[in-house]
């Protein structure tokens, strides 16, 4: 392909500035062609030093879609429009990338991939952390079969104080949740993507609001607002997969713990086991012996070697306008992102019953 893509975004806000306008500003197969954004002056920003010198601003994404120019969009914005504005792109004739999660709700998921499919458009979600080098890794492991048959795993995404006070993040009808749907969503991504098992059988979860009402709550990012607090502040899952496979899920924003891992997962197989809690590290037994490997994942030592390896947001913003140029699938497949956005629903739907839920 000798064109570039012409790429435009909408949503200028902060996954946009801190995630994918540095890394496709580096990809020379593509031009940042158009901006939108509800706040135009966010998006005039972002054109001013990402854009192509004429690029275009927007206001409402709408009429940026009737830009026939246009290649590629991606959906950066609260959780609430993901599914509206994908569909929208990609029966505009564009390929969409939309950021985590796929959507709030798993019909609007659906409506994604089926539009997906008719449209013949490309569609990939925003799960960088698949491209991580120490996930790199281990999926491989993973794929080389390695482990054996991965039949218990956990999904870790914990922190214990850092609540996102910024944007509409606690505001539960624009965002769907709270740590489940913002973090928990990344570390059960990684662990279905590792044990390549995409069929849930049930699901139980428990969501809390225990610490969200605290005033002058110590938090990474200065106290948040009781009253504006209006989603978990931590939840978990116990799913059990078709295969008889079980994945144990924990998300928090704020927890009274010292465990804090996040975008991490436990992988325990009948030939060995895994984990990202110290570095990745691999275990398990040999001439009757049990071992433990810290993979080294750098390129230390090289004296000629300067450090600089391509980021995980460079990686996936390069991949994914690969598989545009040649073609090819995307490494996140907007089908394994339903199933995603299946178990999280479960997981809010069975908090909310006191029932397991149950997939056909």
């Amino acid at each position: 392909m000798s064109e570039k893509l012409k790429v435009a975004i909408i949503g200028c806000g902060g996954i946009a500035n801190g995630k994918h306008l540095p890394s496709l500003k580096k990809l020379e197969q593509v031009e940042l062609v158009a901006f939108c954004d509800i706040d135009i002056t966010k998006a005039e920003k972002a054109a001013k030093k990402y854009g192509t010198p004429d690029a275009a601003v927007y206001e409402g994404y709408k009429q940026l879609l009737k830009d026939e120019s246009i290649d590629v969009v991606h959906v950066l914005t609260p959780n609430i429009s993901h599914a509206e504005i994908s569909i929208a792109a990609m029966e505009a004739g564009k390929h969409v990338m939309c950021e985590k999660p796929m959507a709030k709700t798993t019909e609007e998921a659906k409506l994604m991939v089926e539009t997906a499919e008719r449209t013949g458009k490309k569609l990939t979600i925003g799960y960088n952390n698949r491209f991580r080098p120490d996930s790199q890794h281990l999926h491989n492991v993973c794929k080389q079969g390695d482990l054996g048959e991965v039949y218990y795993a956990k999904a870790h995404a914990i922190r214990r104080r850092a609540v996102p006070t910024w944007g509409v993040f606690l505001d539960e009808e624009k965002q769907g949740g709270g740590p489940l749907i913002d973090i928990g969503t990344h570390a059960l991504d990684l662990t279905l993507w590792m044990m390549d098992n995409y069929k849930p059988k049930s699901v139980m979860g428990t969501v809390y609001h225990k610490l969200g009402q605290k005033k002058d709550a110590a938090n990474a990012w200065g106290s948040w607002d009781p009253e504006k607090f209006t989603v978990e502040d931590s939840a978990f899952g116990f799913i059990t997969m078709e295969n008889g496979a079980t994945i144990v899920l924990e998300a928090s924003w704020a927890l009274n713990t010292l465990d804090v891992d996040e975008a991490k997962c436990s992988l325990s197989g009948t030939e060995g086991g895994a984990d990202m809690k110290d570095g990745l590290r691999i275990n398990g037994e040999h001439f009757s012996k049990l071992y433990t490997t810290n993979v080294e994942l750098g390129a230390g030592g090289v004296a000629f070697y300067d450090g600089k390896e391509e980021s995980d947001a460079d990686l996936e913003a390069r991949l994914w306008i690969e598989s545009i140029i040649h073609n090819t699938e995307p490494i996140v497949k907007p089908e394994e992102a339903l199933v995603v956005t299946q178990i999280l629903e479960a997981i809010y739907e069975s908090a909310k019953t006191g029932k397991a839920v149950y997939f056909e």
